[in-house]
Formats: C-alpha cells, sequence, structure tokens
C-alpha cells in the first residue's frame, strides 16, 4: 500500500490521510493481528485533501500481519 505521511501510535502504524474518527474506532476495537490503517493513493476528500466528503469515495484499509488488507471503513 502506497501513500504518504507515516506515523506511528505505540505498535500501530497509520499510512496516509485517514480520517481521525478511523483511527480513534481501530484503537478502541485493537482488531487481531492487525498493526495499523492506511488510506492508498491522496485522495480528493480526504482529511487534508480539500473538502471532506467532496471527491469520489475511498476506502481506509485494516493491515493485518500475513494477510491482505482489508476495507476497514469506507467514506
Amino acid at each position: 500500500v502506497a501513500s504518504c505521511h507515516t506515523a506511528t501510535i505505540g505498535e500501530y502504524v497509520i499510512e496516509g490521510h485517514v480520517p481521525a474518527s478511523d483511527i480513534k474506532k481501530f484503537l478502541e476495537t485493537k482488531p487481531a493481528g492487525a498493526y495499523g490503517l492506511a488510506v492508498p493513493d491522496m485522495p480528493v476528500g480526504s482529511p487534508g485533501m480539500g473538502p471532506e466528503g467532496s471527491g469520489p469515495p475511498y476506502a481506509t484499509l485494516l493491515l493485518v500481519r500475513d494477510a491482505l488488507p482489508t476495507v476497514f471503513a469506507e467514506h
């Protein structure tokens, strides 16, 4: 998953323009085997990329060890 703006929170990685609400939900639920969240590319309408909701739909992906990313949230 390629993006920008990598952050770490404890043992987790946050990659790209991930909405704060997704990060909060992730930290509250701590999905089994997960090591982070990512928003690929820099989609218009994601946080910091123009008015939220102004672009096409995009997904926040859940990063799980030894598995392909899955959709965590859709925006």
